[in-house]
């Protein structure tokens, strides 16, 4: 005899519960996702150092100004080449302007003015999402978003350390690093998950480089690397700044601009000697920081017809490119590296 299947009394309960238990973690789910979206920063960062002056509160509410074309048919001492979400940036800094523009070849007066409301500064760098530039003589960063091929200045930090000269992105931890070149202190930035806001999270200091002038860093996985500026080059763990090992270098290429990584070894451009001298601006190669001590180093400036003194160098995909100033012009280069040699040496500008 067959019996109907039928569904008991205590198995509809479970079933009730586990549907309203599903249902509870859903909203729970919703509930904690519009938490995070509507507040300031998420856990990782609550704990923040100080908020920026805030221009822009709703970026959607803004209409961009036509950009200003760039006046100038030269650049005054360019020190930086960067690029981000379809735009090259150049860093006029005697000029006091950041300049944007989607061809790197085209003439310098089609590019358009990013700010020209800062006082020599030094470098940009984004994320793609913001994009914050040392307004060095000033003490400030200023942080800019992109809205319709327009950037528009959303924030403001004031008072940072003295000269902040160098700002870089990373990824891994996703932070800002901009530092202040004469007071030996990392500023550290930060946006959420779930906006554009950003924050000063943290302050680090080597004491040793307080009052000593080290005009750039490169951090390597964990590391972070100090070029010289007393004649050595210093390592030290990126979160904590304690100083793992000392690189020394020799007087004669104590004022280091730039440290970069490159197929068997590194790239080095020095600006001056241990007494502020700029005829020992130079671009030399080395397989090891250890061997810069002993004198086994290649120079390989004499690649370059510039002459004068070789400042900071990017590398955008496969292309390098070189910064240079105290030349009539004052150029910017690209190269490439091939087997360890310096390939496809072109003046930009």
């Amino acid at each position: 005899m067959r019996h109907s299947a039928s569904i008991t009394p205590n198995r509809k309960r479970e079933q009730i519960t586990l549907l309203g238990i599903a249902l509870l973690l859903f909203l729970l789910f919703i509930c904690r996702f519009f938490y995070l979206e509507h507040q300031g920063p998420p856990k990782e960062i609550v704990s923040y150092v100080t908020a920026s002056t805030l221009l822009v509160e709703n970026l959607a509410d803004v209409t961009p100004d036509t950009p200003m074309r760039n006046p100038y048919d030269s650049l005054c001492v360019p020190t930086y080449v960067n690029y981000e979400d379809g735009y090259y940036f150049l860093v006029d800094c005697y000029h006091d302007q950041v300049l944007y523009h989607e061809n790197f070849d085209d003439p310098l007066t089609q590019w358009k003015v990013l700010t020209n409301d800062m006082h020599m500064g030094h470098t940009i760098a984004s994320d793609g999402i913001v994009y914050l530039v040392d307004d060095t003589e000033n003490n400030r960063i200023l942080i800019f978003e992109k809205k319709d091929g327009c950037f528009i200045q959303t924030q403001v930090f004031n008072d940072i350390g003295n000269r902040p000269h160098y700002i870089q992105y990373d990824e891994k931890t996703a932070t800002f690093y901009a530092w202040s070149s004469l007071s030996g202190e990392l500023f550290c930035f930060q946006h959420t998950r779930y906006d554009s806001r950003m924050y000063l999270t943290d302050v680090r200091k080597i004491e040793e480089l307080d009052g000593v002038y080290v005009r750039s860093f490169t951090i390597i996985g964990n590391d972070i690397y100090f070029v010289s500026g007393k004649s050595e080059i210093l390592k030290a763990d990126l979160t904590t700044l304690r100083i793992k090992k000392r690189y020394p270098v020799p007087d004669t290429m104590a004022g280091m601009i730039q440290l970069m990584p490159i197929s068997g070894g590194y790239l080095i451009t020095i600006s001056t000697d241990s007494t502020g001298d700029q005829s020992y601006a130079t671009i030399i190669r080395c397989k090891r920081l250890e061997d810069l001590e002993k004198g086994e180093y290649t120079d390989v400036y004499e690649s370059f017809i510039g002459g004068g003194t070789p400042y900071s160098i990017t590398r955008l995909e496969d292309t390098y490119y070189l910064t240079e100033h105290r030349v009539p012009g004052h150029s910017v280069w690209s190269f490439q590296i091939d087997q360890n040699q310096l390939v496809n040496i072109r003046a930009r500008y």
